[in-house]
This record gives structure tokens, C-alpha cells and sequence, in this order.
């Protein structure tokens, strides 16, 4: 009888599950779709300034799994009945005291003057700015590698805070269970960077 009843319950409870329009699920898929975005356009940019096949081959994987995941998170947002943008709502808001940068989750707050600036007026962590993109778009070979690597550090360690903030926070299984993917997978990817940088006779920025 109990499992009858269990068995019933979260289905229902599935169904009526649509979470609220300023709730983490939404706040993350929201915010984290725009920083997906950038990491695409940053590793279209540095594949067309390098012929290094290691730093091509990362490039190429990002930008594949970023796309991905942020069509999952904008698909999300389309199956919930909510928009994909609230000009009204500061970055990381979603994420209560822990949405000011990242601080507590992986020591980011020291990069907060790398941030993009959102249309909440707030600093998106681990961003690159304007004028680091436009520096990215005219470096080349292994400047063009080096600077790459250290802003897509800087952009996975934002990146990381923010999933593990999800991942802690979201009451939906598969938005969970997505952002503690991406928590696992980036923070492999910033070790890889470290190695490549360190061969390159560079390190991560502070």
C-alpha cells in the first residue's frame, strides 16, 4: 500500500513542479546560458588564431558541450513557461549571498574585476570583458593560446561556483544532475589548462 502510494506521489509531484519565475532552477538556467555563450564564442575565436591542435582540440570540445548544455537550459526555461531573460534581475541573484561573485566556492572572488557586466548591472563571475575579447581576437599562436587558456580558467572557476551553487540549490533531478556534471567536468578541464599552460611557460592569472 505504501509503495502504491509512493509511486503515485512523485509523479504528481513531478508534474506541479514547475519552478517559480526567480527560483535557482530558473536563475541558473537563465544566468548560466549567457555564460555558456561566451565560452562559445571564445573558443570559435582562438580556433581561428591557432593551428596548436591540443589548444584547438579543447577549444572544439567546449564549445560543443557548452552549446549543448545551454540549448538543455534554454529548453528548460521553454518547457517552464519562462523567459530566457529578466532585464529587471541581477546576475547571480538566484543564488542568494553566495550570487556576489563566487566567493566560498572556489576562492573566485578575487577575479570579480574580470567580470562582464549583465543587464542587472551586476558582475557575471569569471567573464572576460570587452576589451579581453577583442584582445583575444587579435592575438596569435601562442599568444593567442596562453591568453585563451587563462580566460577560460578564470570563466570555468565562475563557472564551476555557479554549478556547484545549482547543484546545491535547484530542486529539479536533471538541472541538478547536469550542474554537478559540469562542476566534475570543468574543474578536470581546469587542470588540463594548468598543464597546458604550464608548457606554454605560463600559469593561470592570480
Amino acid at each position: 500500500m505504501a509503495a502504491a502510494a509512493n509511486g503515485d506521489d512523485r509523479p504528481a509531484a513531478r508534474a506541479s513542479a514547475v519552478p517559480a519565475l526567480r527560483s535557482p532552477d530558473a536563475g541558473f538556467a537563465r544566468d548560466m546560458a549567457v555564460h555558456h555563450q561566451q565560452a562559445v564564442e571564445m573558443s570559435f575565436i582562438v580556433r581561428d588564431r591557432t593551428q596548436d591542435e591540443p589548444v584547438r582540440t579543447l577549444a572544439y570540445d567546449i564549445a560543443n558541450t557548452q552549446a549543448n548544455q545551454r540549448g538543455m537550459l534554454l529548453g528548460w526555461l521553454d518547457l517552464w513557461g519562462l523567459p530566457k531573460v529578466l532585464a529587471d534581475e541581477p546576475a547571480m541573484s538566484w543564488m542568494g549571498d553566495g550570487g556576489d561573485g563566487g566567493d566560498g566556492h572556489s576562492g573566485h572572488g578575487g577575479h570579480s574585476g574580470h567580470g562582464a557586466v549583465q543587464p542587472g548591472g551586476a558582475l557575471m563571475p569569471g567573464m572576460a570583458t570587452k576589451e579581453e575579447l577583442a584582445r583575444l581576437g587579435t592575438a596569435q599562436g601562442r599568444d593567442a593560446e596562453v591568453l585563451y587558456l587563462q580566460l577560460m580558467t578564470d570563466h570555468h572557476k565562475g563557472g564551476v561556483a555557479m554549478a556547484r551553487g545549482c547543484a546545491k540549490l535547484c530542486t529539479t533531478p536533471a538541472e541538478r544532475e547536469l550542474a554537478q556534471g559540469m562542476v566534475d567536468a570543468q574543474q578536470a578541464e581546469l587542470t588540463l589548462m594548468a598543464d597546458m599552460l604550464a608548457k606554454r611557460g605560463s600559469a593561470p592569472r592570480g
